[in-house]
């Protein structure tokens, strides 16, 4: 069922250019555009020149928390392919489809079962539901056998502190996606032999299904 991979928080050209030159590059490449909480977000002028890089075999995702039309209207000239939105409402993700025409990342963070309670309201304004632990910038766990029962019509991508080495065979009945950040990175930073460890797990565990 694992298709691919994102790695997010990308802030830097060498991490970038090492991602979109990999023989297994990730199917998606996060940049985190308007939360300035997070030490891997991107100062408009730095995301600016990121993106401007091609992006070959991979989709540039834009990660924006509740997003105003300030930081929509700053970036919708970049060439990113989805947003990947959290904390809005679906009448409010439904506006920002309709306008700007990107596919949309659904994020939801996730402590227990009953966080899971709304996701259905976003199926017509989802192209990919993306389940988060409650920690944002600060890469906590969540209990993903949480997500064992419930039904998608859409693509599912699983974040929440999983780690370069964890075993994938774990996740492989649950997401067609994995998401690391802080799984990838030593001391903050992003490790590019952890990168070069993960990219070729996942596809070895996307050959096998």
């Amino acid at each position: 069922m694992i298709q691919g991979c994102k790695i997010c928080g990308i802030s830097d050209p060498n991490t970038l250019n090492f991602l979109i030159n990999h023989p297994h590059p990730p199917k998606f490449i996060g940049f985190i555009c308007n939360y300035p909480k997070s030490p891997r977000y991107v100062e408009y002028q730095n995301l600016k020149k990121l993106v401007s890089i091609n992006s070959k075999k991979s989709f540039y995702v834009a990660v924006l928390v509740k997003p105003d039309t300030k930081i929509l209207e700053k970036i919708k000239n970049l060439p990113f392919d989805y947003y990947q939105i959290y904390d809005c409402l679906p009448e409010e993700i439904r506006e920002i489809k309709q306008k700007y025409q990107k596919k949309i990342i659904t994020a939801f963070t996730i402590k227990t079962e009953s966080d899971l309670i709304d996701y259905k309201l976003y199926s017509d304004v989802t192209d990919i539901y993306l389940f988060d632990s409650k920690g944002y910038e600060k890469s906590q766990s969540f209990n993903h056998d949480l997500l064992k029962n419930i039904n998608l019509n859409k693509e599912l991508m699983i974040a929440g502190n999983i780690q370069f080495n964890d075993d994938l065979k774990n996740f492989k009945n649950l997401a067609n996606f994995i998401d690391l950040s802080g799984g990838v990175e030593t001391s903050g930073l992003k490790d590019l032999s952890k990168l070069e460890f993960f990219l070729n797990k996942v596809n070895e565990i996307k050959n096998e299904t």
